[in-house]
């Protein structure tokens, strides 16, 4: 079997769970429509029982927020909204998703979870050639993911149904625009034993 981890992308309570101010807009809805929580959770048992290894990545931000850029469409209201703040409930990861020690925990502060983190240093010392990731959202960190392990020369494996955007549409086009890069599969059928 080749050297493989799982990275479970922003599935942090800010983002996913049913109290976090995610809920109140379209992703929320969406979220439960495509049980993506459910799925995530299958995903990480299934891979577990494959014996690949588990990583957890989450934005976040010191509590002055100095890594935040100020100028981010994305990120830049984020100190001024408290959001995203690590210490705090929203940056954990929602807790019906089985975390264990050992497992791989990345802390980033753009959208890639390539960009600036501990995340290579983690995969290198671990011989991963095999990335499966899956998360919120699509068309940000999903895609972001996507292209940047594909350009460090990984096998790439999006599990699509553990997957959600603020639309259906936004989601499928994304799925689109990456396929090219990666493999999709299905949290209940991908094959994590290969």
């Amino acid at each position: 079997m080749i050297p493989s981890v799982y990275l479970v992308l922003d599935m942090q309570n800010e983002l996913v769970h049913e109290d976090g101010p995610a809920a109140k807009g379209p992703m929320g809805a969406l979220l439960k429509q495509r049980s993506t929580l459910e799925n995530t959770q299958l995903a990480i048992e299934r891979a577990r029982a494959a014996g690949v290894k588990i990583g957890f990545v989450r934005i976040g931000f010191s509590a002055d927020y100095h890594e935040c850029p100020s100028a981010s469409p994305l990120f830049g209201g984020a100190a001024k909204s408290g959001m995203f703040q690590l210490g705090t409930w929203g940056t954990e990861i929602h807790p019906a998703l089985d975390q264990r020690a050992g497992d791989i925990q990345v802390t980033k502060h753009r959208v890639s979870p390539f960009y600036s983190t501990t995340l290579m240093a983690q995969l290198g010392a671990a011989g991963i050639r095999r990335i499966y990731c899956s998360g919120v959202s699509t068309q940000a960190v999903v895609q972001a993911c996507v292209r940047d392990a594909h350009d460090r020369d990984f096998e790439v494996i999006v599990i699509e149904d553990a997957c959600c955007a603020h639309s259906e549409q936004e989601h499928q086009n994304s799925i689109q625009s990456i396929a090219r890069f990666c493999t999709v599969e299905k949290a209940a059928t991908v094959n994590f034993a290969a």
